[in-house]
């Protein structure tokens, strides 16, 4: 078995926050309407984590999910072209990392965040997880 991929998923906390997946444990990730974080999302495999942040409002790092359902046909969408996992929440980070702190760190240059700063899912190179994992003090 091959070992799980990391990811970052972005929401708007006032649409759904960090709090409301905690509240949820899990939810489905839903609403994702761009092609490319498509394709991220059916590449997404059960035990996959990834980090939740806060987009717009915050624009931070604030916890860690785990995929728990792989990619089916998001709910929310009539034409049945657009796909969703399911996420549970892990922990919280403790020390929020913002996009100010990523964009500075000189181990975080190249990020997907910071390069395609729209893409509301993206995948996270395991040394660049390591990285924030340390600034975040999350230790999973």
């Amino acid at each position: 078995m091959s070992k799980p991929a990391h990811w970052l998923v972005k929401s708007e906390p006032d649409a759904f926050s960090w709090d409301q997946q905690v509240k949820h444990g899990t939810e489905a990730w839903t609403g994702v309407r761009n092609h490319q974080a498509a394709a991220f999302l059916k590449a997404m495999k059960k035990g996959d984590l990834a980090f939740f942040y806060h987009s717009n409002e915050g624009k931070e790092i604030v916890g860690v999910v785990r995929v728990v359902r792989e990619a089916y046909q998001d709910p929310t969408d009539d034409t049945g072209r657009w796909v969703c996992v399911d996420v549970q929440a892990v922990s919280p980070v403790p020390k929020p990392v913002t996009l100010a702190t990523i964009k500075t760190e000189p181990k975080l240059e190249g990020i997907a965040l910071v390069r395609q700063s729209r893409l509301s899912v993206m995948p996270i190179s395991d040394a660049h997880w390591a990285v924030i994992a340390k600034l975040g003090g999350w230790k999973g």
